[in-house]
């Protein structure tokens, strides 16, 4: 095995020859509901190898995206837009809008990473659904005990290939068949690892590199789920805040708006609402009401829905919470819960218990009542195979200069990260972002996006002080 960082890096894929492009027959809209493509828009296959230490072996096919440039092309410019888990297909085709300055000199590329929907994803059984409907309660070790061992019986032979260093052999592979000598790349979120994991493994072929809502691949889980408890806390503070100040039905003050939605989430407990034929419990209820504290633009959802699930209507609520795990129309589960669990248990060593994750959830409790899982099991603890922590190891050294942003007002991936990731990247860029929410592109902020279009259209590295105020 190659040892990552001190000047080590990985041999680069040769070119392998064009993608057979054709017209996308699968994509899936926002809603779970089948979407057509929009005009441009192209889907293809690669294959790469299940083991890269056999490359000669069993090949698995990578799904991929591409939205044509506009103008003329300076090449391709590939995204993954977190998870891990998330599709890259679908949030491509429908997100490709957001990104269409970049669209005028580049051709958008992305990807289903291996272990992800079309890219033979991780199944395991119908537990994902079993899991997101149960109540919280002591037997949830035992649950996700039960998930483990379907994951094994239907996704076995995947499960050891699934982390993000065999994802980072992967994107030189896609790089080399899109013909491009430089990765040119736009992550966000955990797609801010991925990033940082090919720097490293392949830093000489580092192009123009965007690492939007850095994440710290050296935290332990322990930390990472206090840090993000305050991340999240922080958010639903100046949500509650800014919904006061607009004149808000939660409460008339920003205590009295947590109180309504911790004492909403804490009824479900004992009393999940009815919708249709399904359920509002507390699980569901609580992603219903992280999600939209992502983004500021959803505040307003998040005010309407929990007012109405406190007046016995939780089908907004609920809506949000299958956005978030990639529930479908048809009641069916994408794989972005399963392919989630596995790449995180890929990329670490750690197997807290039962016992640990308790502990760990008293402290969280304490910070951020509305993240609390008490009895919702250890992650990891029963996964079938065994993970490493290759993918914690970041260092850049010798790759082109990478512009990591982070926003002041992250939930998910809180500033502090993307200070931490770009040194040690030790080639990377601090642009930083004063607002509020996760992926400060995204936001649609001026500053931000004149920064990061002004190096990828351009190649101008903003300098190390570059501050974008809210």
């Amino acid at each position: 095995m190659l040892l990552v960082g001190c000047g080590t890096a990985d041999q680069a894929a040769q070119p392998s020859g064009a993608i057979a492009w054709s017209t996308c027959t699968d994509l899936m809209g926002p809603d779970g509901k089948p979407a057509p493509p929009a005009p441009g828009i192209e889907c293809g296959k690669l294959q790469v190898p299940l083991d890269h230490a056999e490359p000669d072996g069993e090949k698995i096919g990578l799904a991929l995206i591409r939205v044509k440039a506009t103008g003329e092309r300076l090449g391709s410019l590939v995204f993954n837009f977190g998870g891990p888990g998330a599709s890259g297909v679908d949030t491509l085709a429908q997100a490709s809008r957001a990104f269409g300055n970049l669209g005028t000199r580049y051709d958008l590329v992305s990807f289903d990473p291996r272990g992800v929907e079309r890219s033979s994803g991780v199944k395991c059984g119908g537990q994902i659904a079993k899991l997101l409907a149960a109540t919280t309660e002591p037997d949830g070790d035992r649950l996700a005990g039960e998930f483990a061992a379907a994951c094994r019986q239907d996704s076995g032979k995947l499960l050891p290939y699934v982390g993000t260093v065999n994802a980072a052999k992967d994107l030189d592979l896609l790089r080399a068949a899109l013909g491009d000598k430089k990765l040119n790349y736009f992550g966000f979120s955990y797609g801010t690892h991925l990033g940082a994991v090919y720097a490293t493994r392949f830093p000489r072929n580092v192009g123009r590199f965007v690492l939007d809502s850095a994440f710290d691949p050296t935290v332990t889980w322990e930390q990472r789920a206090v840090t993000q408890a305050k991340g999240f806390d922080h958010a639903f503070r100046a949500f509650a805040e800014d919904c006061v100040a607009q004149g808000c039905e939660l409460g008339a003050d920003p205590a009295a708006v947590e109180k309504a939605v911790v004492g909403l989430l804490g009824g479900l407990k004992d009393k999940p609402l009815k919708v249709g034929d399904r359920e509002l419990t507390y699980g569901l209820g609580q992603l219903g009401v992280l999600t939209p504290l992502y983004t500021k633009a959803t505040w307003q959802v998040l005010e309407q829905a929990a007012a109405a699930a406190i007046k016995g209507n939780g089908e907004a609520l609920l809506m949000l919470a299958d956005a978030y795990t990639g529930r479908r129309a048809d009641g069916t589960y994408g794989t972005m819960m399963t392919s989630l669990q596995a790449i995180s248990c890929a990329d670490t060593s750690e197997r807290p218990t039962a016992a640990q994750a308790a502990k760990v959830n008293d402290r969280v409790e304490k910070i951020f009542p509305v993240l609390s899982a008490e009895g919702s099991g250890a992650p990891c603890a029963h996964w079938p195979v065994p993970g490493d922590d290759a993918a914690k190891h970041i260092d850049a050294t010798g790759s082109a200069p990478i512009v990591v942003v982070g926003g002041k007002g992250d939930p998910a991936t809180p500033y502090q990260w993307a200070t931490r990731l770009t040194a040690q990247l030790r080639t990377g860029v601090l642009v930083t972002y004063e607002g509020e929410g996760h992926g400060a592109y995204l936001t649609g902020d001026a500053c931000v996006m004149r920064t990061v279009d002004a190096y990828v259209l351009e190649g101008k590295v903003p300098t190390t002080s570059t501050t974008c105020a809210a």
